[in-house]
């Protein structure tokens, strides 16, 4: 599978093509979907409950993609909250 690949002996550094990216982003949005089903943010966190969906996920994207995306996830958890609290803030300030 190449660039992509983690069981690759011998790394291939050439860029992701449009197939390579995209099988990544699918496989990521399955892994995420099933954290999102178990209620948990951050990734690796979950167990054996998504074994299948992350072992996909692993093969299918670049180390350093997978740890972008898991960072993201958690920012944007974070963000969410935070947007959360200044709604219902702002919310009461007007009453």
């Amino acid at each position: 599978m190449g660039w992509f690949s983690s069981s690759s002996s011998k790394e291939d550094t050439s860029a992701p093509n449009r197939e390579n990216r995209k099988r990544c982003w699918e496989t990521r949005d399955a892994y995420f979907a099933c954290l999102d089903g178990a209620n948990v943010v951050k990734a690796g966190d979950e167990g054996k409950a998504c074994a299948s969906e992350k072992k996909l996920y692993e093969a299918s994207c670049a180390k350093s993609w997978i740890e972008y995306f898991n960072q993201r996830r958690v920012i944007a958890e974070a963000q969410k909250d935070r947007l959360a609290r200044a709604n219902e803030q702002m919310q009461a300030a007007k009453k």
